[in-house]
């Protein structure tokens, strides 16, 4: 269930009154801004959510914030230190961890009756129901993969350089918190409930031999206390943080996964009960998975149903505290009257996870079948792919080749045939969409590596799932790198696939095999920056929906360093001195289908300075970024495109006789599709293994690895498509087969990205360079 505020607010709880002009009083005196609507009047309304500190939303005019305070009356000892969150959030939103803003720490209980702290409104999308109804089962499998790798990113995060000595003694942690929650529910229980104790004593005698982690833990970190970017799944604010401390990060992981447990017997708190049934949500494991890769760890977690039983201990717990400031009128929920019935069932739960042995690993694949295996969606996925691809897109292909042929020379060859468009809607609704972007699809490169294998058979097909060139890359750069401004105009409708872009990188006046010699500049005046130059080799510019283009030029600026004088621009193909000079052929051929190649002309384009990307000085920094996972794709893409021509040619060589044989029985023709199939699969496991690296370690560690895929795939599928071309003799070089097209395509790729020598040179720089560091190593 998505949420927004007039649907999760209620009017403030009797229990929760204070004296709101005081309140305003001391805002409008001590909180910048606050006033900045003269003669509006302040709102209060009660968030309906939380079931520990009263969290309120303030309107005032145009200005929305959020107030949590302590509750009122006798508290728990330790509990509702709303100073820590204020605190904890200041640090985090120094190093761009996603929190709301804290705006202002009151200490003086005199004001409302007890501390409070305000922050800002983030609007965005919280999902109270676990099981996320309402999205595709790609959407779903996203959020969920989002919100693990915010939960990696904050147990990464170093607590020196947070400033954070001293938040909690950190070693121990799991003793403390099984001592801390048998207290706190001994005070709050008003009848035995025997499991607790049981589970108490269990986990006082099982305590992990490792208790010595020290990591900033968030201590409730689950899906609805997360805010979500309004259209992408994308986390934006991770909220209430009053159960943070220094420990041990496997207690968060648990927290997180214990709705895979949940016990059937009662309603989940959060609704969505039994939500491992629902579609798109990854297994337990996957999840570990992508948590433990991230954070450089193995995935067999030691002690994992230790933190599991700890944490439907602590849950048992802190319902029983709920219950019991219930009874005394002072919690902030109108249904905490419920959790009574919550305690024993989660306590039990706790107690049979104790004795089970439970595995955090995925299963193994077949070492014999596959090196590098997809994760259970990637799979679902990938077979997905294939069954549209068989079904609807291969099918269409003559009628789409039928429609280039027939508008060569017309206005109509930039533009696609309705089928394409029909196949586009029907891809995205089963799913099958932006499956580039792992924090959009969830899937990893090594998902992604073996779905773009597929779609690459098909010239047309990655367009079909929004999958495109230059469009990817573009759309990864904005990802990455672009402003929330830069995203809302740009990304969005480029993700939902309502426009097109192009790349704008390459010079006709200079060797961009070097890219520092690029020339076209990028000047500021005032509030905006002044584009001129010339490029050409822009892919996509022709296409009438292209409209925006990413261009890199230089920057004028004190840097010395030549990686330092560029930066990227967002530049709207209707602005005034973009001009389509012409199209360029490659062998001839005109690549209709996704736009084109063209020479585009920069006469004084005047764009607004908020169009730069992520700053001055910065485009060779956010080059890198896009150069990586796009040179991967295409290397995936072209694996499948080998598999298509090597089907062609044996189906010619099964077909075809000379000199009173079949062309299979001559062993050139033999050796040559021998030749072919063991070069497939060597660039396939080079690509997976590049992949593999990206996924493990980041596209700035796998630039080795990346460059020598970038030089193998092409040259492999040349040679191939050669051979598949004299086995066809005259037809192979004429319009009745594709393979002169695909030919002229993949050769193309040779210089794409950057050309086979600069790879070469780059792959033997860092083999020397580790070669000495073993060397030195050695002595």
């Amino acid at each position: 269930m998505e949420v927004d505020v007039t649907s999760d607010t209620v009017e403030v709880l009797p229990q929760h009154q204070f004296d709101r002009r005081a309140l305003e009083a001391y805002l409008n005196q001590h909180l910048p801004g606050f006033g900045a609507d003269p003669g509006a009047v302040l709102t209060v309304t009660q968030f309906r959510s939380g079931q520990s500190n009263p969290t309120f939303f303030l309107q005032k005019g145009s200005q929305a914030y959020v107030l949590r305070k302590k509750p009122p009356g006798s508290l728990l000892p330790k509990a509702h230190k709303i100073d820590r969150e204020f605190k904890v959030q200041n640090a985090l939103l120094s190093v761009g961890f996603p929190v709301p803003r804290p705006l202002l720490y009151c200490s003086d209980s005199a004001i409302i009756g007890t501390e409070f702290y305000v922050m800002e409104h983030v609007q965005g999308r919280i999902f109270r129901d676990f099981s996320i109804p309402g999205v595709s089962p790609a959407e779903r499998a996203a959020i969920y993969v989002a919100t693990i790798e915010t939960l990696a990113w904050l147990h990464s995060l170093n607590i020196q350089s947070l400033k954070l000595e001293g938040y909690g003694v950190g070693v121990g942690y799991c003793k403390r918190q099984v001592s801390t929650w048998t207290k706190q529910y001994q005070a709050a229980a008003h009848h035995d409930i025997p499991a607790m104790d049981q589970l108490s004593k269990w986990l006082m005698g099982n305590l992990p031999h490792d208790d010595n982690e020290e990591s900033l833990i968030h201590g409730d970190f689950k899906l609805d206390n997360i805010i979500f970017h309004p259209k992408e799944s994308r986390v934006i604010a991770v909220l209430d943080w009053e159960l943070s401390t220094i420990g041990h990060p496997l207690s968060d992981l648990a927290h997180l996964s214990l709705f895979y447990f949940w016990p059937r017997t009662i309603p989940m708190i959060n609704r969505g009960a039994h939500i491992q049934e629902n579609t798109g949500i990854p297994l337990m494991e996957e999840l570990i998975s992508i948590y433990c890769r991230l954070r450089g760890i193995s995935s067999n977690l030691p002690n994992w149903n230790f933190f599991l039983a700890l944490s439907f201990f602590k849950l048992a717990g802190i319902a029983q505290g709920v219950y019991s400031r219930y009874l005394l009128g002072n919690n902030s929920s109108e249904d905490s009257f419920l959790t009574t019935n919550t305690v024993q069932p989660l306590a039990e739960t706790g107690l049979q996870l104790s004795k089970r042995t439970l595995s955090t690993a995925l299963p193994q694949a077949d070492p014999k079948r596959q090196l590098f295996a997809q994760s259970r969606r990637g799979q679902e996925v990938f077979t997905k792919v294939k069954q549209f691809m068989k079904q609807h897109i291969l099918p269409a292909e003559k009628e789409v080749l039928a429609y280039y042929a027939q508008n060569e020379n017309s206005s109509d060859k930039w533009g696609h045939p309705l089928v394409i468009e029909k196949l586009k809607e029907m891809a995205r609704a089963e799913g099958l969409w932006n499956l580039f972007l792992p924090a959009v699809s969830g899937l990893s490169q090594v998902d992604y590596a073996l779905i773009a294998e597929e779609t690459g058979k098909c010239f047309f097909a990655p367009d079909i799932f929004n999958c495109q060139a230059p469009d990817t890359g573009n759309m990864e750069v904005l990802h990455l790198y672009g402003s929330e401004q830069q995203k809302h105009q740009w990304l969005e409708p480029l993700l939902r696939g309502d426009i097109t872009s192009a790349f704008c990188m390459t010079e006709p006046s200079v060797a961009s095999s070097d890219a520092t010699n690029i020339e076209c500049s990028i000047q500021r005046d005032g509030d905006s920056y002044i584009v001129n130059g010339k490029k050409w080799w822009s892919s996509g510019a022709g296409s009438p929906k292209c409209k925006i283009a990413i261009v890199l030029g230089r920057t004028e600026g004190a840097s010395v360093s030549r990686h330092k004088q560029h930066s990227m621009i967002l530049v709207p193909m209707d602005t005034p001195g973009v001009k389509l000079i012409r199209p360029l052929s490659v062998f001839g051929y005109l690549d209709n289908m996704h736009g084109g190649h063209w020479e585009v002309h920069f006469n004084q384009v005047r764009v607004p300075a908020a169009n730069l990307i992520l700053g001055e000085g910065r485009g060779f920094e956010i080059s890198q970024g896009r150069l990586g996972p796009g040179r991967i794709h295409h290397c995936m893409r072209t694996v499948g495109l080998a598999e298509r021509v090597l089907q062609i040619m044996c189906d010619r060589a099964l077909q075809r006789e000379a000199f009173k044989k079949k062309l299979y029985e001559h062993e050139v023709v033999a050796h040559w599709i021998a030749e072919s199939r063991i070069a497939i699969e060597e660039i396939r496991l080079l690509t997976l293994r590049a992949a593999y690296s990206i996924d493990t370690l980041g596209s700035a560690a796998a630039k080795k690895e990346i460059a020598m895929i970038k030089v193998a795939a092409p040259r492999a599928v040349c040679k191939i498509t050669d051979w598949a071309i004299q086995v066809h003799g005259g037809a192979g070089v004429s319009q009745d087969y594709p393979l002169a097209n695909i030919y002229a395509v993949i050769r193309t790729l040779r210089l794409a990205d950057g050309p086979d020598e600069v790879h070469l040179s780059a792959i033997a720089k860092m083999e020397l360079q580790e070669q000495v560091r073993e060397l030195t190593a050695r002595m």
